[in-house]
């Protein structure tokens, strides 16, 4: 893949297991987790990479400072967060949506960084390379920047009001057809 340039970062491959550590500081600062969250969320990237078809893009500054990333994988109905969706989707009729998609496992660009469109680089230059025909994802089921963005790229809700245990808030599950919306050009 060739490296994709903003005016802040370029965006290229990443090798989270190796920059977990700097990712999840990206991730704490992005969603305020603390620190015992970032402990347990280490050792889960960790086993995702391990999955079949995971993969990371990072966006880094010309000193190689990691200030976003993003990691998916091809979706497996086993996965916990899959068992979790499930009965949400079923319930609306759509968990077909858990077959032949592709993943956004997590997305977080640091704060000083974000508004840049770094955030959609990642995600568009991640599922560029899907094999399946659409992605998957799950934001808070809350109006945020970070949903108006997953709109403008073409997901829409699929459920709302999904519950992950030890998450205090509840997520929206949304899918989009793969390749994802890009802005009309100027």
């Amino acid at each position: 893949m060739k490296p994709r340039t903003d005016d802040a970062a370029v965006i290229g491959p990443l090798d989270l297991a190796a920059r977990v550590d700097e990712a999840l500081a990206v991730q704490a600062l992005a969603f305020g987790l603390g620190p015992d969250e970032v402990g347990v969320r280490r050792h889960i990237v960790l086993r995702h990479m391990t999955s079949p078809g995971a993969r990371a893009l990072g966006a880094t500054t010309p000193d190689g400072r990691l200030v976003g990333f993003v990691y998916g994988m091809p979706n497996d109905r086993t996965h916990w967060w899959s068992t979790i969706v499930e009965p949400y989707l079923r319930h609306s009729g759509l968990d077909a949506w858990l077959d032949h998609s592709f993943v956004i496992t997590e997305l977080h660009v640091h704060p000083d960084f974000q508004a840049r469109g770094i955030g959609r680089t990642l995600i568009t230059s991640i599922t560029d390379t899907a094999a399946e025909p659409r992605s998957i994802l799950s934001a808070i089921d809350i109006e945020s920047p970070a949903r108006a963005l997953y709109r403008s790229l073409g997901y829409a809700d699929l459920a709302g009001q999904v519950h992950f245990p030890s998450a205090p808030r509840p997520y929206a599950v949304m899918g989009a057809p793969l390749p994802l919306l890009r802005p009309p050009a100027a």
